[in-house]
């Protein structure tokens, strides 16, 4: 039986739900579709968004020869048969699924092509591609962003389904979607599923009703199915991090053991607790920092299977290292100053001046070298007019940073407050 999401998949541009920013009317892509002329891209976004059928579409809309690989399932030998057989064929298209797992050797081997014409590359990746496509391939790429729907745009998938399902002579009808919303995440593939094992578990029933709890009830009891496409990828990361910034070392062992057994990219793994070391941990214990880095690059060196060995060395070190997140609560406390504000000015006794017109401006004049004074310190103004003691960084109660808030005491007294 085909799936509800294969049946629901939509054929043109018009049909297409979302990424109006890259579709919509005038927008880039859509431009550039409608004039025939399209470069070599990749889509990033996460699951369940459309990546695949926007290619499809692109494909269908030129009438171009459409080639499809995944990733997870093919290597070179693959992309080369490909390459040949578009060879013979006039502007085909390769679309590669997860690209960011193929291995270095493997995007090697679509460089030539995509550089001579032979095949218009479209990748789809859930990762950040800048870490994850070499930079040769990169940089004959468009990169798209495509994001995760939104209420709106999960209502008229709901509403599709339940059309659908009318013209089949089942009368679905939509009580509540709160659960449906929640499971799905902003993934279309998602709530189709949910929609379509509630259905089926009710088929007997005129109506089938849809509400919070029916389908929460059908979803844990078929969870295995709900996730056959392995979906559960975001879910798992998701309890790994926390299970660390919980400081339980248990909870993140596990964790990442289920990772491990299902396939996941250690890079992937090593990158998160990266990002951890300094967004849960940072100056109060920056030794994080240093040993993430190194897991990483051992996980770059070793791989699998004794690559995993140093994933569980750091994620336990992590799990059981004292927590902060005062610079990364400090960052996004500047960030909102700035949208706020805007691009203030540069005092001008902090402005560079290499050149004898700045300096006839006064760009520097007045800077106190802080080298030049007792402990290396001379207090100053740093922040643009209108943010003078402004204080975006707050040391959180470890002992380092306890250090760092006398010591700033000491320097700022009143200005900032510490």
């Amino acid at each position: 039986m085909t799936p509800l999401a294969e049946i629901l998949r939509p054929k043109s541009l018009d049909e297409y739900i979302g990424q109006q920013h890259l579709i919509g009317p005038g927008a880039v892509l859509r431009t550039l579709i409608e004039s025939g002329n399209i470069p070599s891209m990749i889509f990033w976004g996460p699951p369940g968004i459309g990546k695949t059928t926007l290619a499809m579409i692109i494909s269908n809309t030129l009438n171009r020869p459409f080639h499809t690989l995944s990733a997870i399932s093919s290597g070179v030998k693959e992309v080369r048969e490909v390459i040949n057989a578009a060879q013979e064929e006039e502007g085909a298209i390769l679309f590669i699924d997860e690209i960011h797992r193929f291995n270095k050797a493997q995007q090697d081997s679509l460089l030539g092509a995509v550089e001579r014409g032979t095949i218009t590359l479209i990748g789809a990746t859930t990762e950040n591609p800048s870490f994850e496509v070499i930079s040769a391939l990169l940089s004959r790429c468009q990169v798209y962003v495509l994001q995760e729907f939104g209420e709106a745009e999960m209502r008229q998938l709901i509403d599709a389904a339940v059309r659908h399902y009318a013209s089949q002579g089942i009368t679905v009808e939509v009580k509540e979607a709160d659960a449906l919303m929640r499971i799905s995440g902003g993934d279309a593939r998602k709530l189709l599923n949910a929609i379509e094992l509630v259905v089926n578990r009710n088929i007997q029933n005129t109506p089938i009703i849809l509400n919070n709890s029916s389908v929460t009830t059908v979803i844990q009891q078929n969870l295995a199915y709900y996730d056959k496409g392995g979906e559960m990828h975001y879910d798992i990361i998701s309890a790994f991090i926390k299970s660390m910034r919980g400081s339980d070392p248990n909870g993140a062992v596990y964790w990442l053991a289920r990772m491990i057994a299902g396939g996941e990219d250690p890079l992937f793994i090593a990158r998160r607790m990266l990002i951890f070391a300094s967004e849960d941990i940072g100056n109060a214990n920056p030794n994080a920092l240093l040993l993430a880095n190194a897991t990483f690059e051992a996980v770059s060196k070793i791989g699998y299977p004794e690559c995993r060995i140093n994933l569980s060395q750091c994620a336990c070190y992590l799990a059981c290292s004292v927590k902060s997140n005062a610079t990364y609560m400090a960052l996004k406390n500047a960030e909102e100053a700035v949208r706020r504000w805007g691009d203030l000015p540069v005092p001008l006794h902090i402005r560079n001046a290499p050149t004898k017109l700045m300096k006839g401006m006064g760009y520097g004049d007045g800077y106190k070298y802080a080298h030049d004074y007792e402990g290396n310190f001379a207090q100053q103004e740093y922040l643009p007019a209108g943010l003078e003691g402004s204080r975006f960084y707050e040391p959180c109660n470890t002992p380092r940073e306890n250090e760092t808030r006398r010591t700033l005491h000491e320097h700022w007294g009143q200005k900032y407050g510490y």
